[in-house]
Formats: structure tokens, C-alpha cells, sequence
């Protein structure tokens, strides 16, 4: 739970700098892939985090997609 914790206060760092849907995405994207990464590997930190950073990547690009289709 700690290294999911980890793991997503990295990615509300890294999507500080983006829009809301950035945000969401990174942020969302990376608690789900932490939590699906640990429970594939068996709660490996190297599975969590990775899991944490590969969906906190496809979470930020799809709400970059996001926030080009909705502009405010």
C-alpha cells in the first residue's frame, strides 16, 4: 500500500504541469497500474512501480487527448 502511495504522489508531481484531464489521467492511470502491476507480480515493488509509471504515462496522454477535444 505505501509503495502505491509512493507511486502516486510521484505522478501528481509529474502532472502538476498539465491540464485537468492531464492530471486525472497521470494520477488515476498510476493507481491503477500500481495496484494492477503489484497484484500481477505479487506485490514486487518493481511491479507496482512499474505498473505506476506505465499507466500513469497512457493515463496522461489519453487526458492530453482529452483536453484537446474539450477545451475550456
Amino acid at each position: 500500500m505505501m509503495k502505491l502511495l509512493v507511486a502516486v504522489m510521484l505522478a501528481l508531481g509529474l502532472a502538476a504541469c498539465g491540464g485537468r484531464g492531464e492530471t486525472v489521467g497521470t494520477v488515476g492511470g498510476a493507481a491503477l497500474g500500481g495496484a494492477v502491476g503489484s497484484s500481477v507480480t505479487g506485490g514486487s515493488t518493481i511491479g507496482t512501480l512499474g505498473g505506476a509509471a506505465a499507466g500513469g504515462y497512457i493515463g496522461n496522454k489519453a487526458g492530453e487527448s482529452y483536453d484537446q477535444k474539450h477545451p475550456r
